[in-house]
């Protein structure tokens, strides 16, 4: 299974609109996973016309979006858990806070900081995908791919 990554759209205010490299690198996924500060609903329909998309909230989306999506959901691929979170709170640092939000997950996404990263927390994949339109503490633009398998989950960083 190949799940798509997003965070940290920001549209209107970062860009007018999810660039076409987005969804040119996300044709084919079977699911798409959204970390949060969408800031307009609109992005969830563009990007659901490539796959399901799943999102939480996060910290600058206004208060109508924050009403239709949650803080924290886990979504299942296959046996497999994965924690989606914004990221932002109190104490730590934003990976940190992330890591924290969950127990008994495989992987945990979260967006935030803008600054993309995958690594490994002991058992759990700790993924970060940037942003696609709000480079801020980054040198390019970026979104993530999941791939999930029997043996395990990995990601990928995908920067332009």
């Amino acid at each position: 299974m190949r799940i798509g990554v997003v965070s940290d759209t920001h549209i209107p205010a970062r860009a007018r609109s999810l660039p076409a490299q987005l969804f040119t690198g996300l044709m084919g996924v079977d699911m798409i996973l959204h970390a949060g500060d969408l800031v307009d609903m609109q992005v969830l329909t563009e990007l659901a016309v490539l796959a399901p998309v799943y999102a939480v909230h996060g910290n600058v989306d206004p208060i109508e979006i924050k009403r239709r999506l949650p803080r924290t959901r886990i979504v299942e691929a296959g046996a497999f858990r994965i924690g989606l979170v914004h990221g932002h709170g109190p104490g730590g640092n934003t990976p940190q806070r992330a890591l924290q939000t969950f127990n008994d997950v495989h992987c945990v996404v979260f967006g935030h900081s803008h600054q993309a990263l995958c690594e490994r927390r002991g058992e759990v994949l700790l993924f970060n995908p940037g942003s696609p339109t709000d480079k801020r503490w980054s040198e390019k633009h970026s979104y993530g791919i999941l791939t999930v398998t029997d043996a395990g989950n990995t990601g990928e960083i995908i920067y332009f």
